[in-house]
């Protein structure tokens, strides 16, 4: 077993990194996501947070800080569906997964060490993943605890990683600010101020009685614990409090923009593929079939279509999101994102599938799961529709 297999993952600035990511007109400016001018900042880029703004200002002090700022509406459905996505890649991993807000959470990694490598490893991979996914960058702390690792991914930031090893740990907690240990807020810190206890060296070194008396008993006991790097939460799998659970989905930033209706009938094929694929892996099925088609002058539109039965075969996703499609009746239109997402999931053994007339009893179905297996042993190019050969996985 690793020493150090707890990956904390963290994107970075999200909800401005979404919110920009099919934005190149922005990438070298300061951008604010947020309310208008009496609302308050849901986040910042890097450029804007060099000025001084951050997370929960009021809009106000923000313009006042960077007026050069470009302003952004949040959209949270977007917001929403880029997180399930990224906490789908992160399931691929491990199903230890802790949510802990939309934009980060823990990963307990042992059981996909040999499957995918050493948990510095794994940790690049999911940055890569998410990166060629949704094209948005995370940073990762890896430690034997969720304290460390959470730390050492705010130590990796912006997209990077950070591995705190356990014969690490103390030369690299003890420098920090106390104010940056888990459960430490404005108030804790200024308590422990007084006492003379600017850094967690300070804190690991002062008596825990000492601390005890100025904290309370538990509280005093749990921060002196994790000043020396002793942790014993154990990961709680769980979705968190804003993912949504019930969809899975994927999307594809074309390299140029195309008006080629078959470029975009091959790529829904590959989304379809990936979904179904991921339904499979979970367990689950679903009913509704969402396409989305952004254009390149940024207009999105969603078409949905809801089936009779709930199903995880990807060649009745890629049927019926080509329908959706075609029923744009879109004539030359240049189009530059296109995403296939499946709702309605259920539990697969749920699913009591009603033979057709003339269907064979073992068909596509059986097929992709044989599919699934090769995969599994032999990697993702083993087997692929014939559609998508010589095209990228």
């Amino acid at each position: 077993m690793s020493a150090t297999p707890v990956l904390h993952v963290d994107m970075d600035a999200f909800y401005a990194s979404v919110a920009t990511r099919d934005r190149p007109d922005l990438r070298d400016l300061p951008v604010i996501v947020g309310g208008g001018g009496r609302g308050v900042v849901l986040s910042a880029n890097y450029l804007a947070r060099r000025s001084g703004v951050a997370s929960a200002m009021p809009m106000s002090r923000a313009r006042r800080l960077c007026p050069e700022a470009v302003v952004l509406p949040p959209e949270f459905e977007v917001f929403d569906q880029v997180s399930f996505s990224v906490m789908e890649v992160f399931r691929q991993v491990t199903p230890l997964v802790e949510v802990l807000s939309l934009d980060e959470a823990f990963l307990e990694v042992s059981s996909a060490a040999r499957r995918m490598g050493s948990p510095e490893e794994i940790a690049e991979w999911i940055r890569s993943t998410i990166h060629d996914e949704q094209r948005i960058t995370c940073s990762v702390g890896v430690a034997a605890t969720p304290v460390v690792a959470k730390l050492a991914s705010r130590r990796a930031k912006p997209d990077g990683v950070v591995v705190v090893r356990p014969d690490e740990v103390t030369a690299f907690l003890h420098p920090l600010d106390v104010g940056e240990l888990w459960g430490v807020g404005e108030k804790t810190r200024a308590q422990l101020h007084r006492l003379g206890l600017f850094t967690v060296g300070d804190l690991a070194h002062t008596p825990v009685r000492t601390v005890q008396r100025a904290l309370g008993g538990v509280h005093g006991a749990q921060l002196h614990a994790l000043a020396w790097g002793i942790d014993q939460r154990v990961l709680t799998p769980r979705s968190g409090p804003h993912a949504p659970d019930r969809s899975m989905g994927a999307d594809r930033t074309f390299d140029r923009d195309t008006d080629d209706p078959d470029v975009v009938v091959t790529e829904l094929l590959r989304l379809s593929a990936k979904v179904a694929g991921r339904m499979r892996s979970a367990g689950v099925a679903g009913r509704t079939v969402t396409i989305r088609v952004r254009f390149a002058d940024f207009t999105t539109i969603t078409r949905s279509r809801t089936l009779p039965e709930a199903t995880d075969v990807t060649v009745e996703v890629h049927r019926v999101a080509v329908a959706l499609f075609r029923a744009l009746g879109l004539q030359r239109a240049r189009i530059r994102l296109v995403g296939v997402r499946v709702e309605g999931l259920v539990p697969r053994e749920q699913v009591h599938r009603q033979m057709h007339l003339g269907e064979r009893e073992h068909g596509w179905s059986d097929a992709e799961r044989a599919m699934d297996r090769a995969t599994r042993r032999f990697g993702s190019s083993a087997v692929r529709p014939a559609r998508l050969l010589g095209g990228a996985g």
